[in-house]
Parts: C-alpha cells; sequence; structure tokens
C-alpha cells in the first residue's frame, strides 16, 4: 500500500494525493510517500518513478541489510532497524529524503512510522514541518525507532539483576542457560544500535546536517541516545560475563569439595580393605584363623586405623 501525505503552500496537509502530482512545486513544497508491505507494481515505482539509483532500490528489495547512510546526487538513503520487543527480531525501514520529498520504505507494518505520520498530521500549522518537512519527518521517525529500543534494554537490565539477586536459589546449570540467553539477546541489540550509532555519527559529521545548526541539534540528541544505550549494551554483556565466569568458578569449587571428599573417604577405606582383602582369602595355612582374638584384633586395628587418618585429615585441614 502506498500513502502520500504532502504539505501545499497555503500550508495545510493533503492526504492520499496522486502520486503523479508531488513534484509539482507549484502546489506543494515536499510530499512523503510510505511504500507499506508494497506489491511488486508498487515497488517498480522506485525505478520507473522516482529513478532511485539501483543500488539504492537493490538494498530495499532485499533485505535485511545493515543501517547505513548513502549519499546520491538528489537524495540520501538511510537503512535503518525497528526491533520487535517481543522478539527482538528485525524490520528493516529504508528512507529516500531529498529536498522536498521523503519516501519510506518497508516490508512489514512498523509501529514507529505510523507514529510518525500521526505525529506530522498533530504539527500540520508546525512551521519548522512547512521549511524542513522532510528533514523533520526522518527524524521523527529514527527519534521513534531509537525510543524502542530503550525498554528492550532495560527489561534485560532488569533480568540481569533479577539473576543477580536470586541467582544463589537456582542450579549452576539453570543460571548459565539463563546467562548465554541473556548474552544472545544482547547481541541481538547490539547489531542493531552500533551500525544505528555509527549511522547517525556520519550524518552530524556530513555537509548535509552541518549547514542546518536546528536539525544538528535534533540529530545530535538522537546520537546521544544511541551512544548511551551502546554503552549500556556493553556494561550488560560485562556483567553477563562477569556472571559467567563467576558461575563457572562456583561449580568449579563444587567439584573440587565433591571430588575432595570422596577422595578422604576412597584413602580411608583403602587400608580397611586391604586388611579386609588379606584374610577373606581363607588360605588353609593363615595362623590368624584360629586365634581366639584375632577378630576382635583386626577391627580393633581397623577402627584405630580409621580415627588415625581422619584425625590426621582434620589436622591437614582437608575437611575445610
Amino acid at each position: 500500500m502506498i500513502s502520500i501525505l504532502s504539505m501545499n503552500h497555503k500550508h495545510e496537509l493533503e492526504m492520499d494525493v496522486p502520486i503523479e502530482d508531488i513534484h509539482d512545486t507549484t502546489r506543494y513544497l515536499w510530499s512523503w510517500i510510505d511504500f507499506s508491505e508494497p506489491t511488486p507494481s508498487e515497488s517498480a515505482l522506485l525505478s520507473d518513478f522516482f529513478n532511485f539509483h539501483p543500488l539504492a532500490i537493490e538494498d530495499c528489495l532485499y533485505v535485511l541489510q545493515r543501517p547505513k547512510i548513502d549519499y546520491y546526487d538528489d537524495y540520501q538513503f538511510l537503512v535503518l532497524h525497528a526491533i520487535r520487543p517481543d522478539s527482538l527480531a528485525n524490520i528493516e525501514v529504508n528512507l529516500f529524503i531529498g529536498h522536498n520529498f521523503i519516501v519510506s520504505y518497508h516490508h512489514a507494518p512498523v509501529k514507529e512510522v505510523n507514529e510518525a505520520w500521526n505525529e506530522m498530521m498533530k504539527r500540520a500549522h508546525d512551521k519548522k514541518l512547512h521549511t524542513h518537512g522532510p528533514f523533520t519527518i526522518a527524524y521523527t521517525i529514527i527519534d521513534a525507532l531509537v525510543d524502542q529500543y530503550f525498554p528492550c534494554v532495560y527489561g534485560i537490565e532488569d533480568e540481569l539483576d533479577e539473576l543477580e539477586k536470586w541467582g544463589a536459589h537456582e542450579s549452576v546449570e539453570v543460571l548459565m542457560k539463563q546467562v548465554f540467553e541473556l548474552r544472545g539477546r544482547l547481541l541481538k541489540l547490539r547489531r542493531t544500535i552500533v551500525p544505528m550509532r555509527d549511522m547517525m555519527y556520519r550524518i552530524l559529521n556530513s555537509q548535509h546536517v552541518q549547514n542546518e545548526k536546528e536539525q544538528r541539534a535534533y540529530f545530535s540528541d538522537i546520537y546521544d541516545h544511541l551512544l548511551k544505550l551502546s554503552e549500556m549494551i556493553d556494561s550488560d554483556r560485562e556483567m553477563t560475563a562477569d556472571l559467567r565466569d563467576s558461575y563457572i568458578s562456583l561449580n568449579s569449587n563444587r567439584m573440587n569439595s565433591i571430588m575432595k571428599t570422596l577422595t578422604v573417604i576412597t584413602t580411608i577405606f583403602m587400608p580397611l580393605t586391604l586388611i579386609a582383602g588379606i584374610y577373606g582369602m581363607n588360605f588353609y595355612n593363615m595362623p590368624e584363623l584360629t586365634w581366639k582374638y584375632g577378630y576382635i584384633s583386626v577391627l580393633a586395628i581397623m577402627g584405630g586405623l580409621t580415627i588415625w587418618m581422619i584425625t590426621w585429615f582434620i589436622r591437614r585441614g582437608w575437611f575445610k
């Protein structure tokens, strides 16, 4: 579906403008053309009507591209990523920003684009929207996308806090599974947020925005948000690494304690087993077998040997 929003010279917004009229500068200051889940015939308009570069069109048609910005003669091409909060899956949003137009292209419905559309309708009488329409729309879309990143990161941080608080009551296997799951989700977010941050840095340092101080301030605010998000993700990844190392060390200590206990028990029973083995052979010519006090004596020797070994192990600190 193609939706069109145009600003006429009376500073009024018009919807459902015929696409053939959007380049009529005598009628419209700028136009926003939104391609939402476009059909092949609608996608063909990117080439047939707008004459966009084939490489940019290819990036639109074959998802999923890394967030980036490309500069062409009469327009800028941006690849953005929206994030689904439930699965952290990426949805690609492409923007073509020209002097008097902006084209948004996405294969799936994007809530942030719809929010930006409604925001533009509310700001129909804003003077900034009259003069900087395409840049204002682009900023609104990007800002809405970035704002959606925060709940995802905050949700993971809350899970980390809970894991650190109640982790002592779970088994190491369960804790390790949770830690690796969190690291996987952080990696998904990092693959989106870090390229978005680098893209915003390029935008801020490009000549297209250097000459627009007011627009630069808005894009700088988005860059600050992305910088904060990337730092939060790096901090959370370090925390998960520390938790992982702590759980591995804890598991290793538990295994060492178990092995030490088994070793002590085995060591105590080794001489007892030797004595029992010797007198269990039942050879005929064994003098001790016919001794009246032989059985009691052997038990006494075995008991005394056990007490001596336990005492020696305690002094050596094996039971600490």
